[in-house]
């Protein structure tokens, strides 16, 4: 568990660089889509399973927000669980 949580980290970390030269416009597009995917994803599979990997990221990405701005975003998970 602890090696894939380093791998997803350095990914995460490319991912971040790679986003550094884009502009917020794009950004914002590409949040939209990747919202629009989850929607129409959750139409169609049932419940998710997470590993203690994938709970660590989200807790990781998502600490930082306010527990408002959380309750207000589309997550496959509720804030209380994270």
């Amino acid at each position: 568990m602890l090696l894939r949580l380093a791998y997803l980290a350095v990914t995460n970390t490319f991912t971040l660089l790679r986003l550094l030269p884009r502009s917020e416009r794009d950004k914002d597009i590409e949040i939209l889509a990747l919202r629009h995917q989850l929607l129409v994803l959750q139409r169609q599979v049932g419940k998710p399973v997470f590993t203690d990997t994938d709970r660590a990221v989200l807790a990781g990405l998502l600490h930082h927000l306010p527990i408002d701005t959380l309750r207000q975003l589309l997550l496959l998970v509720s804030p209380d669980t994270i």
